[in-house]
């Protein structure tokens, strides 16, 4: 099932859960999904782009968190921890730091990648191989390591 129907399809069972938190976090998906598929006009969105909006959402909840925290506003927090959650639950799953890692000094030693001028490169290539399904945060920190 594509995502735009698999998300289509929680909302349904979220209204009839009576889940408003779920129901909430399904909505706002599908709101960035519109104003994606608005920003790409006439052109139809490719699946990945989904992948992409979700991908970004997660950022930005993640970073949300941090701020949240360091304010001290813990009820924000939770609301926010439990959207992250949900919208993890729509991403393929995540490679370890050991795997990135291994990846990382593959890409390392065969891009030939001495010092931090080739980070993009670098980053290029590992993400190319990790598929969508590694922190760039992570991956990035571990070639800055790599490459110092």
């Amino acid at each position: 099932m594509a995502l735009r129907e698999q998300i289509s399809a929680d909302l349904k069972e979220a209204m009839k859960a009576k889940d408003a938190a779920k129901l909430s976090a399904i909505r706002m998906v599908q709101s960035a999904f519109k104003n994606r598929e608005i920003e790409l006009r006439p052109n139809a969105m490719p699946e990945e782009e989904y992948m992409g909006v979700i991908k970004k959402l997660v950022k930005q909840r993640k970073e949300s968190i941090e701020q949240f925290q360091q304010a001290g506003r813990q009820d924000l927090v939770d609301q926010e921890s439990a959207e992250l959650k949900l919208l993890e639950a729509y991403l393929p799953a995540q490679l370890s730091r050991e795997e990135i890692e291994k990846i990382v000094t593959a890409v390392v030693a065969e891009t030939g990648a001495t010092t931090v001028k080739d980070m993009g490169k670098v980053m290029k290539e590992a993400q190319a191989r990790a598929g969508g399904q590694a922190d760039n945060k992570i991956m990035s920190e571990i070639i800055k390591s790599k490459l110092n």
